[in-house]
């Protein structure tokens, strides 16, 4: 069985002799199919990578998985004195495995081994989608409903680890808490992907410190649009999944007038674009307005009969409710007003923030 190293090796020694060859003895018209035969090549065994790294990883989780099972079923046999065992134990493994195996079996991981099982206690459960390292950094999310949302999100989104950790740090799961309930949150994480309409993507506030702006700074909105287009991959995983950049100041024009949109994309998922307008200060009844005739002139001049209505987002500095109330985003399919901040907000912060929106919410209900 051809092991990692012996893939990489063969690639590596096919790749150089292809690069070496002379092509003296071919006619021209040979050289289309040479190129060919080694782009064929060249895909199987990129295929074959794939394939044993992907075998690799389900190996190590089942292994790994194993492991914590074996530690935590000794230490539930000595119920007496379980954490004196665990303490004892744990060590002295450490020291025999990898007086044996080598690294790779620290005090550290074993205790992440054996956590690993106590928070994923079904083998069947483990998406092999997820690397170690990913489930390394969701079993220390303590709220079982957060870890279950970042999990559907992160295979479907296909997040490296470090997007993951960027999501869990911005506290994603709260900030989409303030505008849904829990409930509607983890059922919008496990439907598919065809039954989504763009509130189950839509978050309040965005989060954007990749950017790098200092929050007490003066910045125009040029400047943040020209911060976002540079760093535009970090924008597209903060906006959420599916999304590809299409235009910066995207000219439309009338009959009479020529307008300039700041940010337009398009959703893969929800098979519409989606513009976004950059304000700095305060939402106003003029933005909204504005915002609503970009959104009319999309779908007039842009919008294809396959595309689903075209969305409008205003990314404002703040949001007065009763802007919100009063105009046409009230109850509005498709046109949204959001808060964006230049730092990761703090635990308090979002809780108050949610305390607020349940505030609004229960007074909404009591004038129905």
């Amino acid at each position: 069985m051809l092991q990692t190293n012996d893939i990489e090796r063969l690639s590596n020694q096919i790749r150089k002799a292809l690069t070496n060859t002379t092509f003296n003895t071919f006619t021209m018209s040979d050289l289309p199919s040479l190129d060919n035969l080694y782009q064929n090549i060249y895909q199987i065994i990129e295929q074959a990578q794939e394939d044993a790294y992907q075998s690799i990883n389900v190996v190590m989780l089942q292994t790994y998985w194993s492991i914590g099972k074996l530690i935590a079923e000794a230490e539930q046999k000595n119920d007496k004195d379980k954490e004196n065992f665990t303490n004892t134990l744990i060590p002295s493994l450490s020291i025999k495995l990898s007086e044996k195996l080598g690294k790779g079996f620290s005090e550290t991981n074993l205790r992440d081994m054996r956590q690993f099982y106590i928070v994923f206690p079904k083998l069947e459960d483990l998406h092999h989608q997820l690397t170690w390292t990913h489930y390394r950094l969701l079993m220390r999310i303590e709220d079982e409903s957060a870890r279950i949302f970042y999990i559907k999100e992160a295979v479907k989104g296909h997040w490296n680890v470090k997007q993951l950790n960027r999501q869990v740090n911005s506290m994603y799961f709260e900030r989409l808490l303030i505008s849904k309930d829990r409930k509607m949150l983890l059922e919008s994480a496990q439907i598919e992907d065809s039954e989504l309409t763009f509130k189950d993507f839509f978050k309040d506030p965005h989060v954007m410190e990749f950017l790098e702006i200092d929050r007490n700074a003066n910045y125009s909105e040029k400047d943040l649009e020209t911060a976002i287009t540079d760093k535009i991959q970090d924008f597209l995983l903060e906006l959420g999944r599916g999304f590809s950049f299409v235009s910066r100041q995207q000219h439309i024009k009338t009959e009479t007038k020529d307008f300039f949109i700041d940010l337009v994309f398009y959703n893969y998922i929800l098979k519409c674009f989606v513009l976004i307008d950059l304000k700095i200060g305060e939402l106003s009844h003029q933005d909204i307005g504005q915002m609503d005739m970009y959104v009319r002139l999309y779908e007039d001049k842009m919008r294809q009969e396959s595309d689903n209505p075209t969305i409008g987002i205003i990314l404002c500095n703040r949001k007065d409710d009763t802007v919100v109330k009063y105009s046409m985003l009230k109850d509005s399919e498709h046109l949204f007003a959001s808060k964006y901040q230049l730092y990761i907000p703090s635990k308090e912060e979002l809780a108050q923030e949610m305390e607020r929106e349940i505030e609004q919410y229960d007074i909404r209900k009591r004038l129905k």
